[in-house]
């Protein structure tokens, strides 16, 4: 019974590791086809991703700090 969690743990990591190394050469051999409009549009949708982060964060900046000053909450830091 003490050898049992051996042989699953090593199992585990074989299956596993043998996943991981199959997942990133498919994803190497992908990137080798190398699509420039494909890559345009990844890049792209990305922008705009990172657009809308960028203004929700500054939308919920500007949000908080005016219910922070319409409750009277003290901001000074000291």
């Amino acid at each position: 019974m003490d050898w049992i969690p051996i042989i699953f743990v090593i199992f585990k990591l074989a299956v596993l590791g043998t996943g991981m190394f199959f997942a990133i050469k498919w994803h190497y051999d992908q990137g080798k086809k190398g699509k420039v409009a494909e890559r345009r549009a990844v890049l792209r949708a990305a922008g705009k991703v990172v657009a809308f982060f960028v203004l929700s964060l500054l939308g919920l900046g500007l949000v908080t700090f005016f219910l922070v000053r319409m409750l009277g909450m003290d901001l000074t830091f000291p």
